[in-house]
């Protein structure tokens, strides 16, 4: 074990944030660490690297186990050192050892003067400083400690940084590039435990691929705290939820998790409904009888039996239940936005040039790319707060409402959050934008809060809200899910698939672009390029491209993608296939006429199919049985014969017992057919 928790209870004041957890982290393991905001995910991780104490029980560490921890707060570090010689910095325990190694190499010179004449294999001191040296340089060997400039530059530029940076001083970078320069230093010591806290927060998806990429392959184990469900899913094997003060682990990635929880949610829903029925019935029994003599005592005894009954909690989740709804005023003309011949530029470095795009009714679009490719600034240059050359038309009707990070002093700090909310001409009542307000983890006496004592994730949460609530036809939304948890990016993503007006983003969560644009802008060669469709037929076309310009070189694609065409129209039948296509296609694309049935993976289905349906009609049998057997127990006169009810009891106990395994064997059976048919 690296480290972990045992029967740790935690607390805020009065407030628990863990009650009794124990979680013991071990050697290769990848933890995706969630819940909702507010829970304490990332107290959590402070309580695993001694930053909190616990109240009670007790955080475990390995003596030799060293610990990574990207977070927020690391922004408060400053230097004017260059990012090069902060990311090297990682490599400590090297420069010592080359200090060594010099220090050495001196001593053995100045023995070497001191007895010009004494051969090197003579003994004494000089032979004792020569296997020092050859030690210490076998350790640097070791260590690869002459390529450290080298891995450093690579781990560099892989999260975006471009050589000409890498001598710029640290403190010349915004908040979200420093955060990439400390989380190069940690991926370079290499920790035996890496806890990261949002580390996609600051990367744009070029980044995250190369972060995943490196992730999958490290040697130690991490922990993660991110809301980017297509990044859970490729970085880990188990997840670790904070729920109700309450560890819940779940040996699988994200995807997993959300099927097996829902499956644990109906199991206990069940469990709770059948007990509260036998609760009820029990009640009606004590009830009846605990005024008549000759019945009293039984109705104690059941009463008694009632109050060590290990009680099942409703499963029903503690979350927002609003659906938001987006309403719009008028509708728009057909062309909303026309970009003429745009060009762009901050002194040297051009961001468009003589570019042309068009926004329609009904578009939804993601802008996507590199960071320094300028999203942003074409966001500000379709919104009209970013000056250009070149010609912005707007269409007939339009009513834009626009969320940036930016526009964040735009909030006055002497409102309360609720005043704000009342001030931007909703004619929503109270109620409706608490409710609101909410979703947006704006709780209770919270909307009660000045604006100016709000943190930079809590203004973020109130413009976007704000931009939420107007009555806007056209959306302009600059990285919107940033400081939201997994459900209230569920709750957007619902509100914008609902949305009857028109939209343009910003983001780098790629499971937020892929349920939510039907077209992908892209900034490539200095040109505005649109991709009409979804992000995930946009990267399976990437990814077709690059195959055909790898197999057959340059200018080959458009053949290709032209036959493929010609394919598709002869055979709508047959999905096309082609190298390099997306894994997480559904499995029809993957069929191809040619491909031979599994004879032995359809028979085995079928013995399965019929396994499955002979273990339901058992379920329902064992059902009937059950509550024919609860309405036994909760008949008077089997508590009039002690025998009858003890029989009775153990009746229920065992028929009880045989559904539990035939529910479990249930599920098996499913998931088993499951995978069966995706085999075939």
């Amino acid at each position: 074990m690296l480290a972990g928790l045992q029967n740790v209870t935690f607390e805020f004041g009065a407030r628990a944030i863990l009650e009794d957890a124990t979680w013991h982290i071990q050697p290769n393991e990848h933890i995706g660490l969630i819940g909702y905001n507010g829970t304490g995910k990332s107290t959590l991780l402070k309580l695993l690297v001694g930053e909190f104490q616990p109240s009670a029980g007790t955080v475990e560490r390995s003596r030799t186990t060293t610990i990574g921890y990207l977070h927020q707060d690391l922004l408060s570090f400053d230097t004017s050192d260059s990012i090069l010689v902060v990311a090297m910095s990682a490599f400590e325990k090297i420069f010592q050892l080359e200090k060594e190694i010099e220090n050495l190499g001196k001593e053995i010179e100045k023995e070497h003067l001191a007895n010009p004449n004494s051969p090197s294999s003579g003994g004494g001191r000089g032979e004792a400083l020569l296997h020092q040296y050859t030690d210490k340089l076998h350790e640097m060997e070791v260590l690869d400690g002459y390529n450290i400039e080298h891995k450093t530059k690579e781990v560099l530029q892989g999260l975006g940084f471009v050589p000409a940076d890498l001598e710029r001083p640290f403190h010349e970078f915004s908040g979200g590039w420093r955060m990439r320069v400390l989380l190069a230093k940690m991926i370079l010591q290499k920790p035996d435990l890496l806890l990261l806290d949002e580390p996609t927060n600051h990367l744009d998806l070029p980044s995250i691929e190369w972060l995943e990429r490196y992730l999958q392959n490290y040697d130690g184990s991490v922990v993660i705290v991110s809301h980017d469900k297509f990044f859970l899913d490729r970085m880990v094997n188990k997840i670790v939820e904070l729920y109700q003060q309450t560890l819940h682990f779940y040996l699988g990635n994200y995807s997993f998790y959300e099927k097996e929880k829902q499956q644990r949610i109906e199991l206990q829903q069940r469990a709770y409904e059948n007990q509260q029925d036998y609760i009820r019935q029990q009640e009606r029994f004590i009830e009846r009888f605990k005024a008549k003599a000759s019945k009293a005592a039984q109705a104690q005894s059941v009463m008694k039996k009632l109050d060590k009954l290990d009680r099942i909690e409703n499963a029903e989740l503690e979350r927002p239940s609003l659906r938001i709804n987006f309403r719009i005023d008028k509708t728009p003309g057909k062309i909303l936005v026309t970009l003429k011949h745009v060009s762009k530029s901050f002194g040297d470095i051009n961001i468009v040039k003589n570019s042309s795009a068009e926004i329609d009714r009904g578009d939804k679009i993601a802008l996507i790319g590199a960071n320094g490719k300028g999203k942003s600034t074409l966001l500000r240059m379709v919104a009209g707060t970013e000056s250009f050359s070149g010609e912005r038309i707007w269409g007939h009707n339009v009513d834009e409402s626009f969320y940036a990070q930016h526009q964040l002093e735009a909030l006055n700090a002497n409102n309360t959050v609720l005043e704000e909310m009342q001030l931007c001409g909703s004619q929503k009542n109270d109620l409706e934008l608490r409710t609101l307000l909410g979703c947006f983890l704006f709780s209770g006496e919270d909307v009660d809060k000045r604006i100016r004592i709000l943190s930079g994730g809590e203004k973020a949460r109130l413009a976007l809200a704000k931009t939420i609530v107007s009555k806007a036809n056209f959306l302009l939304l600059d990285e919107p899910t940033n400081h939201l948890d997994m459900h209230s990016c569920e709750l957007l993503i619902e509100a914008l698939n609902k949305y009857e007006g028109s939209y343009i983003l910003v983001s780098h969560d790629r499971y937020f672009i892929s349920k939510t644009a039907n077209k992908i802008w892209e900034i490539d060669n200095l040109e505005i390029k649109e991709f009409k469709g979804s992000y995930t037929e946009w990267v399976e076309w990437k990814e077709r491209k690059a195959a055909a310009e790898k197999n057959a070189g340059d200018g080959s694609f458009k053949k290709n993608e032209k036959k493929d065409k010609q394919k598709k129209q002869t055979n709508n039948a047959v999905p096309e296939i082609t190298n390099g296509q997306n894994e997480n296609a559904s499995a029809a694309a993957n069929i191809s006429v040619n491909t031979p049935i599994n004879k032995e993976a359809k028979k085995e289905l079928q013995k399965q199919q019929r396994l499955f349906q002979q273990t339901e009609e058992r379920v329902n049998e064992l059902k009937k049985k059950v509550a024919e057997l609860e309405s036994k127990l909760s008949a008077p006169e089997t508590y009039s014969d002690k025998n009858k009810f003890i029989q009775a009891e153990a009746d229920y106990q065992r028929a009880s017992n045989e559904l539990a395994r035939a529910n479990e064997q249930y599920e098996q059976l499913f998931e088993k057919i499951m995978e069966l048919e995706k085999g075939i």
